[in-house]
């Protein structure tokens, strides 16, 4: 495809990364993954990392950590504030442990979370904030921080579309009581599958780790506070403490991580140029809406809203676009409240939902890869601007 979605960033460092795990013969979590989990963590300057099978892993299980926690547990009823847009799994564990949503619209610049009506969607009820960086963009992650300190909310932060994003010079991942990353084929790094929790409460991690691997307690440290240890050994070793599942990570996906890691500032940096170009054809067409950097983005890809005051067919664009052999989606999950499954949650809407049935009926994206994209950028331009006129 001349402009496709995604790319793979592997080089000949990830294939032999593989062929070490193959040829030790230990393929289920081991030690590649605990030496990406010490270096993920030193990179995030967090307390504790904890890698999972998938970014939608680290939710569910962050989710079920901080229910399961011993001081004030999330409880089924209490209420979260959400955007209107993001990923499917950012919502499915709110809705399996029994939380009623509370859906906020989105800034149509940024494609993040309004925060001015942040004070409109509290409730006497409103246990919890869920900040998403949406597609490389930080959120006003300090105003949410601020908002939930305020009001004694836990703030659960999911980066899975946002790694290597910063705001005021603190990493988007490392604002919330927990934060998500994700390490799927066409984020900022790529283990095939995986994803990383981190934490910097030291209980919430203990219960996360017992929570990826059955619920069990052989994976806990010696110290940990979450359980008393017995003396009877033959039963200690498989002994269940939390309903948990089996979200583990498997070892070659840890040791993708580890060569993957060391390229993420590479690659975020040739994210940004060709950012930079896209911002320099787009920026000034009344068109076209694109995403108004908010701190400093990893440029997932580029998102393209066709101004809903202007009469441009987007089925003509879309024509165009494929004619043109480039790639192109929704925007993240579109409005989140427009897909069928919405019918099984508890939820309500913090006020009109306005700005992500926009996003949701006017946009899409293309892609961002860590290499230069000069020649698909150009080439966008022109398609776009010949179909829309």
């Amino acid at each position: 495809m001349f402009y496709d979605l995604a790319s793979s960033s592997w080089g000949p460092e990830e294939i032999a990364a593989m062929r070490r795990v193959i040829e030790s013969g230990r393929y289920t979590m081991g030690e590649h993954v605990e030496r990406f989990e010490d270096a993920f963590r030193a990179k995030f300057g967090v307390k504790h990392a904890l890698m999972v099978g998938s970014g939608s892993a680290a939710n569910l299980v962050g989710v079920a950590a901080l229910s399961y926690a011993g001081n004030r547990p999330l409880k089924r009823g209490d209420e979260v504030i959400v955007p209107a847009i993001s990923w499917a799994t950012t919502y499915y564990p709110l809705q399996q442990y029994g939380l009623r949503l509370r859906f906020v619209d989105i800034d149509l610049q940024t494609l993040n979370l309004d925060v001015s009506r942040l004070e409109q969607a509290l409730t006497p009820r409103t246990r919890m904030v869920v900040a998403v960086s949406i597609l490389g963009n930080p959120c006003a992650l300090d105003v949410l921080r601020a908002f939930c300190d305020r009001h004694g909310l836990i703030l659960l932060e999911d980066n899975c579309e946002s790694m290597g994003a910063s705001l005021n010079g603190k990493l988007a991942g490392t604002f919330g009581d927990v934060g998500t990353f994700s390490t799927f084929f066409s984020h900022h790094i790529s283990t095939m599958e995986g994803g990383v929790l981190v934490t910097d409460n030291t209980e919430i991690a203990h219960v996360a780790r017992s929570m990826r691997a059955h619920g069990w307690t052989r994976d806990l440290p010696a110290d940990t506070k979450i359980f008393e240890k017995r003396d009877e050994d033959f039963f200690e070793a498989y002994r269940f403490i939390l309903p948990g599942y089996n979200a583990r990570p498997l070892e070659i996906a840890g040791a993708i991580g580890i060569e993957q890691l060391k390229k993420l500032d590479a690659m975020v940096e040739a994210r940004r140029r060709n950012a930079a170009l896209f911002q320099e054809l787009f920026a000034r067409d009344e068109r076209f809406i694109i995403q108004r950097e908010h701190g400093r983005s990893s440029w997932f890809c580029f998102t393209i809203i066709l101004n809903p005051g202007l009469s441009i067919d987007r089925a003509r664009v879309m024509a165009a676009l494929n004619e043109a052999d480039i790639g192109y989606r929704i925007i993240t999950g579109g409005n989140f409240l427009r897909h069928d499954v919405i019918k099984y949650f508890d939820y309500d809407r913090a006020g009109e939902i306005k700005n992500a049935d926009i996003a949701h009926d006017r946009g899409f994206f293309v892609g961002n890869h860590p290499q230069d994209l000069t020649p698909q950028i150009r080439r966008l331009r022109e398609v776009l601007d010949k179909a829309a006129r």
